[in-house]
């Protein structure tokens, strides 16, 4: 079985076309204002239209109140919630009781102990996702930031949820990123833009060819 994919930050017709014709398995709507691939709820919907039943639609939110979630929720149809703030394994199993769908833990990685953290996560969360830390800078993001974390720091780790590598993944990359991380699933956002915020249809298609070519290893 080929590699999953994610791709994340979607915000125009043509790149989700390319995402679902691509065999992407998961497409990803931010709603974080901060970041220029953020979308409103109500753009998130009508991009969700013409996604085909089987493609998973998940929408990412960082360090996000009740309000804010419910606000995406009443308009577009989500199927997973994607955290990648500080978001506690309490506040992981609060979310899901209260609004019934599955959460993806991001896990910001820089050194060996970020990885250890992610053991806290698996009693609550339903899938991890190992993403670059950001940079030391003010206007850094959670994540996108088109950065790669050294992979050796999670090959050979063995998590009880199935995982997610990010962190400035490029279609030319992707085959070594997988080798060394050993990733059945991978998530990709500034790898396959022209610029921030703006996808780029060939380079989604590029990615996700490269993805079918390679094989699913074990990711639990």
């Amino acid at each position: 079985m080929s590699v999953a994919a994610k791709i994340c930050g979607l915000s125009s017709e043509d790149a989700v076309a390319a995402a679902v014709e691509g065999g992407a398995a998961y497409l990803g709507f931010v709603f974080y204002p901060p970041s220029p691939r953020a979308v409103s709820p109500a753009r998130a919907a009508a991009l969700c239209a013409a996604v085909p039943a089987g493609v998973r639609r998940v929408g990412l939110f960082v360090d996000a109140d009740d309000a804010a979630i419910r606000a995406v929720l009443d308009v577009a149809p989500i199927d997973l919630l994607q955290f990648h703030g500080h978001e506690s394994p309490a506040r992981v199993a609060d979310v899901k009781a209260r609004f019934r769908r599955p959460v993806i833990k991001a896990i910001a990685i820089a050194a060996e102990e970020d990885a250890l953290t992610a053991s806290r996560y698996e009693d609550d969360a339903d899938m991890l996702l190992f993403d670059a830390k950001p940079p030391r800078r003010a206007d850094a993001l959670p994540g996108g930031n088109g950065l790669a974390f050294d992979w050796r720091l999670i090959a050979g780790h063995r998590w009880r949820l199935p995982w997610m590598l990010s962190g400035g993944l490029t279609a030319a990359l992707l085959p070594e990123a997988v080798r060394i991380a050993g990733a059945g699933a991978v998530d990709v956002s500034s790898g396959v833009e022209r610029r921030p915020g703006e996808k780029d249809p060939d380079k989604i298609r590029q990615f996700l060819a490269v993805a079918r070519t390679l094989s699913r290893s074990s990711s639990r």
